[in-house]
C-alpha cells in the first residue's frame, strides 16, 4: 500500500510476474524488466525488493540525499515559515497514514516487510525483526509493503498464512482502509485543537479590501489592502457581492466617496470610477481596481461546541471533497485550465507546490490556526481520494477484496481475482495521475491559485 501527496500522485494521495506464488523466482533472478517491476509495484502497493535478500541502504548516498532534502526544507523555511510548517506537518500526516496500515497489518497477523517514507531509490534504512524501515529519494509519498497483496505477488510458502490475500474480508478491509481512517482522525483532531484554543473564523459583516490593482483608480485614490469599507456613496456593503454591485451602480468617470476604516481611523476618500478593461460581462462597467472580501474574525467557543463542530465540519468537508475528487480526476477540467478557458479557480488542479504557496499566503493572514484548518481539509481530501475504487489507490485493493468476497462460496476455497486483468486499467490510471501531476505543477508555476 502506498500513499502519494495531494492532488495525485502528489494534494495526497501507491512483485514478480504472473505465476504460482510459491514457484516464481525473485525479480533479481529473472532479470525482470523495468516495466514489469513498475507494474508489479503498482499492483502490490510497494517496492518489489526482498528485504531478506537486498541490503539496507546508507553511506555517502544517504548523506548526500538526506542533505539535499534538508536543504530544500531549509530554503522553504527561509522563503515562508508558514509554508515550511505546512509541508512538515503534511509529511507527518503521510507518515501517520502508513502507520495506520502498518499497525493494523501487524495486529491482524499480516507480514509487513518494508516501511518507507518517500519513493524511489533507497537513501537510508535499517532492519528491525522482519521489517525494513527507511527513507527514499523522491519526496512523493510513502508506503508499507505487506506480502501477498494479490495473486501475482510472490510469497515464500512458509509465509502464505500471513499474506494479505489469505486473510478474512474484515481484516483486509480494516488494513486497507486504515490509512484513510487515520486521515479522518487527524482532521478531527486538528479542527478540535483549533476550535478549542482559537475558535472559529467567521465573517464580521464588514467588507475589506483584499487586493489593490497597481495603477488602478483605487490606488490613485489612496485605497490600501486591509482597508475596511464602511460605505460607498453613502451605502454600506456587507458582502463582496454587494461591494461590486455598489461600485457598478455608478458610471465610469463618476467621483464617488468611499468611507473606510484604517488602523482604527475613519477616512473618506474620493475615488474616480474607471471603466472595466477586462473582457467579459463586466467589460466597460464602473471599475475601481480592487478585490474585496468579507472581513473575518475569530469567535471563541466552549469545548462541547468545539467537539461537536469538529465532527460536523468533517462531514461537510467530506461532501466537498467527494466533489473535489471527481473534478480533480476529470481530464476535461484539466484541459480547460491548461487552455485558460476555465473560470473557476477552485477547480484548478494543483500539487504540493501550489498548496504550500497558498498555505504560506493564508498563514500570513490567519497564522498557525489557519494552516491547521487548511491541513485538516487536505487530510479529508487525501483520505477520500485514497478510497477511489481503482488501483493504485487503496480503494482499488478494497474493491478487489469486496469482489473476491462476493464471488466466494461456502464449502469452497476462497475466490482470488486475477489481478493481471486489471493491468491496463491500472496503467491508464497511472498515466492520468502523471498527467495530472505535470499539469498541476505547470499551473502552479504559470497561473498559481491566488495570483
Amino acid at each position: 500500500m502506498s500513499q502519494t501527496l495531494p492532488p495525485p500522485p502528489p494534494p495526497s494521495t501507491p512483485p514478480p510476474i504472473a505465476g504460482s506464488p510459491s514457484n516464481v523466482p525473485p525479480a533479481s533472478a529473472t532479470g525482470e524488466s523495468t516495466y514489469h517491476k513498475f507494474r508489479n509495484e503498482v499492483l502490490a502497493g510497494g517496492a518489489s525488493e526482498r528485504p531478506d535478500v537486498d541490503d539496507t541502504a546508507g553511506g555517502a548516498r544517504a548523506v548526500v540525499g538526506l542533505g539535499v532534502i534538508a536543504a530544500l526544507l531549509a530554503l522553504l523555511a527561509a522563503w515562508n515559515v508558514y509554508a515550511f510548517v505546512f509541508v512538515v506537518l503534511l509529511l507527518v500526516c503521510i507518515f501517520l497514514h502508513e502507520v495506520g496500515h502498518f499497525v493494523t497489518a501487524r495486529w491482524t497477523g499480516m507480514k509487513a516487510t518494508q516501511f518507507f517514507l518517500f519513493m524511489g531509490p533507497k537513501l537510508w534504512s535499517f532492519r528491525r525483526g522482519e521489517t525494513e524501515y527507511g527513507v527514499r529519494a523522491y519526496p512523493l509519498g510513502a508506503f508499507v509493503r505487506i506480502i501477498g497483496m494479490n495473486n501475482l505477488d510472490e510469497v515464500d510458502p512458509e509465509d502464505e498464512p500471513r499474506a494479505y490475500r489469505n486473510q478474512s474480508y474484515p481484516k483486509r478491509m480494516l488494513v486497507i482502509c486504515a490509512g484513510s481512517i487515520m486521515h479522518m482522525i487527524i482532521a478531527v483532531g486538528l479542527l478540535f485543537g483549533v476550535y478549542a484554543t482559537k475558535g472559529v473564523l467567521e465573517p464580521t459583516g464588514r467588507v475589506a479590501i483584499a487586493e489593490v490593482v497597481p495603477g488602478g483608480p483605487a490606488e490613485e485614490a489612496g485605497l490600501r489592502t486591509e482597508d475596511v469599507v464602511l460605505s460607498i456613496g453613502g451605502q454600506t456593503p456587507t458582502t463582496g457581492a454587494e461591494y461590486v454591485a455598489l461600485v457598478q451602480s455608478n458610471r465610469p468617470g463618476d467621483l464617488v466617496p468611499f468611507v473606510i476604516e484604517r488602523d482604527g481611523e475613519i477616512l473618506e476618500l474620493q475615488v474616480g470610477m474607471g471603466a472595466n478593461p477586462n473582457q467579459g460581462p463586466d467589460f466597460g462597467k464602473a471599475y475601481v481596481g480592487t478585490r474585496s472580501g468579507s472581513e473575518n474574525d475569530w469567535r471563541s467557543m466552549p469545548l462541547t461546541e468545539a467537539a461537536t463542530r469538529s465532527v460536523t465540519d468533517l462531514g461537510d468537508g467530506m461532501w466537498q471533497s467527494v466533489r473535489g475528487v471527481v473534478v480533480v480526476l476529470n481530464p476535461v477540467n484539466i484541459f480547460e485550465h491548461l487552455a485558460g478557458t476555465a473560470e473557476d479557480p477552485t477547480t484548478q488542479p494543483t500539487t504540493v507546490v501550489g498548496v504550500s504557496r497558498f498555505s504560506g499566503l493564508g498563514g500570513e493572514d490567519t497564522g498557525l490556526a489557519g494552516i491547521l484548518i487548511l491541513l485538516a481539509g487536505v487530510n479529508v481530501f487525501v483520505g477520500l481520494l485514497n478510497l477511489f475504487p481503482m488501483l493504485p489507490f487503496d480503494g482499488g485493493h478494497a474493491a478487489i477484496a469486496t469482489y473476491e468476497r462476493l464471488r466466494s462460496r461456502k464449502g469452497r476455497a476462497p475466490y482470488q481475482a486475477d489481478v493481471s486483468k486489471m493491468v491496463p486499467v491500472a496503467m491508464t490510471m497511472m498515466a492520468l495521475l502523471a498527467f495530472l501531476m505535470i499539469a498541476g505543477l505547470y499551473l502552479d508555476i504559470v497561473r498559481p491559485i491566488g495570483g
